[in-house]
């Protein structure tokens, strides 16, 4: 009677285990699956071409520390560009001044969160001074990238948009980000794809930007960019309907006038269906110096 206890607690103990197993399981995967919805959310595909930008740039991976908030304004400035909207009742690229306030907060050594509100026009031909919409990023890195030789990070972006600003309300951009620092070279791509929630993989719109930087020390660097827009995955459009830019660039870090870092450049597009002239200006600095926690 005893040996036929054990055998029956003993088959109770396996049948408790399985269902640990299968409870853990259920968990696993509703974590996986709450962790993969942002990326299967990009993956449903884009069709839109290039159109205005609130910020020119190319990531390289740094971010504020732990507990630093930090503000950048970007502005662009189109003197001379496309003159036809990009779809109707589009903001016309031509004479136009964009532009951004960028919030970033360090919340990791390998986590930066990061808020731009808001996204604005100063003036355009066909809609005057406007708010465009704001964007939410998630800035993921190697920690302390600039003090390794490759470093690497991924940037989830999702953007709430005005109808002249996008033809969708909301989209969203997926940025990777891989780098070398060969001292004083810096080599950056951020092979970019966006995303409007229609469509297919296939309809992912393809917009890399790439980066060559010679630090003449360690105030000072200057840089050749290019921005480029080939349109869907599954098919890029005409070389003539596609965006590329090339750009010229210089910047400027300091840690003694005002902590004040800036970034300007002027750039030259290659085709029809880019901008002919376009300048930036990125004035960045922390507002605090001692970390904050909430």
């Amino acid at each position: 009677m005893k040996n036929q206890e054990i055998v029956h607690r003993s088959d109770v103990d396996v049948m408790e285990r399985k269902s640990s197993r299968v409870i853990d399981l259920r968990r696993l995967l509703l974590v996986a699956q709450a962790a993969l919805l942002p990326l299967a959310l990009i993956l449903l595909g884009s069709s839109r071409l290039k159109a205005q930008t609130d910020e020119i740039q190319v990531y390289d991976a740094e971010i504020e520390p732990p507990g630093i908030f930090n503000l950048m304004v970007h502005s662009n400035f189109t003197p001379i560009g496309r003159t036809v909207p990009v779809f109707p009742g589009a903001i016309v690229a031509n004479d136009s001044f964009n532009g951004t306030a960028e919030w970033a907060y360090g919340v990791t050594p390998w986590l930066e969160q990061g808020l731009y509100l808001p996204v604005y026009s100063l003036y355009s031909t066909n809609h005057g001074t406007t708010l465009n919409g704001f964007k939410i990023r998630e800035l993921f890195v190697r920690p302390h990238a600039h003090d390794h030789k490759f470093f690497y990070g991924v940037n989830f972006e999702f953007s709430v948009n005005e109808g002249y600003w996008e033809d969708r309300t909301i989209t969203s951009e997926i940025r990777p980000i891989v780098g070398l620092h060969l001292h004083p070279w810096d080599f950056i791509y951020n092979p970019i794809v966006d995303t409007d929630y229609t469509g297919g993989f296939g309809n992912l719109q393809y917009n890399p930007a790439g980066r060559v930087a010679y630090n003449l020390n360690k105030n000072w660097a200057i840089a050749a960019e290019e921005y480029d827009g080939f349109g869907p995955l599954r098919h890029f459009v005409p070389y003539d309907q596609q965006f590329h830019e090339i750009w010229a660039v210089m910047d400027h870090y300091s840690s003694r006038f005002l902590g004040i870092d800036v970034e300007a450049g002027i750039g030259y597009g290659l085709t029809p269906g880019s901008d002919k002239i376009t300048l930036k200006l990125m004035v960045s600095r922390n507002l605090n110096s001692h970390p904050w926690r909430p």
